[in-house]
């Protein structure tokens, strides 16, 4: 008798648009779901939410101190541009940006029937177009251009059950272990930062 057909395991991509580093795993991710034959499923979470609870900070914060650690962290950033020809990347001229808005947006964007749309038009504002997206102009002209509902988006997003949501899935990316962004999960295997991709996806491959 064979044994039963197992599921593979979630591949989840946890995710804020304030982390130029997420910006490039969302530009690589469909190159590996191409490979994989799997989709990504992606969670918006908060990342000063997630901060606060784990104690983190980000690098800029934590390495203040040590410019030639920063000097190579973009270095880093720099190599995976090219070596994924990423050319339209920028580093967003207003970072640090609160996302707080945008992250109830895809939450909302996501009952709404318009996520993968959003979710493109917002990180292509905001690391490509160096937009300023705590502001509402500013996030009104990024979603008007990409022909979204814009005034739909912003009162979905201010409703308790959205807020609710995004709160949520930041609690439970704590629970699972995640500390920043980008995070994913294969399963409950748990994969930190855009260099780790190349690992997800052998993870992915492993599973079947």
């Amino acid at each position: 008798m064979n044994p039963a057909p197992t599921t593979p395991p979630a591949v989840q991509f946890l995710f804020d648009f304030g982390s130029p580093n997420a910006y490039l795993s969302h530009r690589v991710i469909p190159g590996i779901e191409a490979r994989c034959g799997r989709r990504f499923e992606y969670v918006p979470i908060l990342l000063g939410g997630l901060f606060k609870l784990t104690g983190n900070r980000s690098p800029v914060e934590a390495y203040a101190g040590i410019p030639k650690k920063l000097a190579y962290e973009r270095l880093e950033l720099q190599r995976f541009v090219a070596r994924h020809g990423l050319q339209a990347y920028r580093p967003n001229p207003h970072f640090p940006v609160n996302t707080l808005q945008i992250m109830r947006g895809a939450v909302a964007a996501r009952r709404l029937g318009c996520f993968a749309p959003y979710v493109e038009a917002v990180f292509a504002g905001m690391w490509e177009q160096g937009r300023k997206l705590d502001e509402p102009d500013q996030i009104a002209a990024v979603l008007g251009a990409a022909g979204l509902d814009t005034d739909a988006l912003v009162a979905a997003a201010q409703s308790p059950e959205v807020k609710a949501e995004l709160l949520a899935n930041t609690q439970s990316a704590c629970d699972r272990g995640a500390f920043g962004s980008p995070s994913f999960l294969v399963g409950d295997e748990l994969y930190f930062g855009k260099d780790r991709l190349r690992d997800v996806e052998e993870a992915i491959t492993a599973a079947g």
